[in-house]
């Protein structure tokens, strides 16, 4: 599970049998996305960029004006 969503979900408490070792001793080595993560977007393996950001604004604005959203 995505530990982004487990916060934006308010999970209150995670439990896991296998770490971050035991994942990459079986081939699942996430260790580049953690390096990947401290770059800025456009340095990264897979270099991104920001576009439309108004447009991408627009959900949020919405759900900030909903009577019927839940504050984070």
């Amino acid at each position: 599970m995505c530990l982004a969503a487990t916060h934006w979900a308010r999970i209150e408490r995670l439990c896991f049998a296998a770490g971050r070792e035991d994942a990459a001793a079986a081939g699942f080595d996430d260790e580049l996305l953690y390096r990947e993560l401290q770059l800025p977007p456009a340095e990264r393996t897979v270099p991104a960029r920001q576009a439309l950001r108004a447009e991408g604004q627009e959900p949020f604005a919405a759900w900030a004006a909903s009577p019927q959203r839940i504050p984070y």
